[in-house]
């Protein structure tokens, strides 16, 4: 099972962009997905969640300014990210708890990474 993160860049104080993260593989069932970030120098922090019914939650920094989203048919979570300000530059990772055989617990699987930078 792979996480495949993609959409990350370049962009000016006041921009947007938009993440996709799709899960890749074999496996039974996806459970929750989310976004978490990491910028230079400090920990992974989480950034926001969606559970398989479609409830989110939204760390204070991203609330009014990130959206995340899912389609259970694709097997994708997006972020989609407006207002960006310099202090959202990190490198975003996509997460998510996947059963991969129905006889199998829930495992964390982790994206490779997405670099979003966004200038002043």
């Amino acid at each position: 099972v792979q996480l495949q993160a993609s959409g990350g860049g370049l962009v000016q104080a006041g921009g947007s962009l938009r993440l996709s993260c799709a899960a890749a593989g074999s496996f039974f069932s996806i459970n929750d997905m989310g976004w978490y970030r990491q910028a230079p120098g400090n920990g992974r922090e989480l950034v926001a969640t969606v559970t398989n019914g479609g409830v989110t939650s939204y760390a204070d920094s991203g609330k009014g300014r990130f959206t995340i989203s899912r389609d259970n048919a694709k097997n994708t979570v997006y972020l989609q990210m407006g207002n960006l300000k310099p202090e959202d530059t990190a490198v975003y990772y996509c997460n998510a708890q996947i059963r991969r055989t129905v006889s199998r617990l829930w495992s964390n699987y982790w994206g490779q990474g997405t670099q979003v930078t966004v200038s002043s």
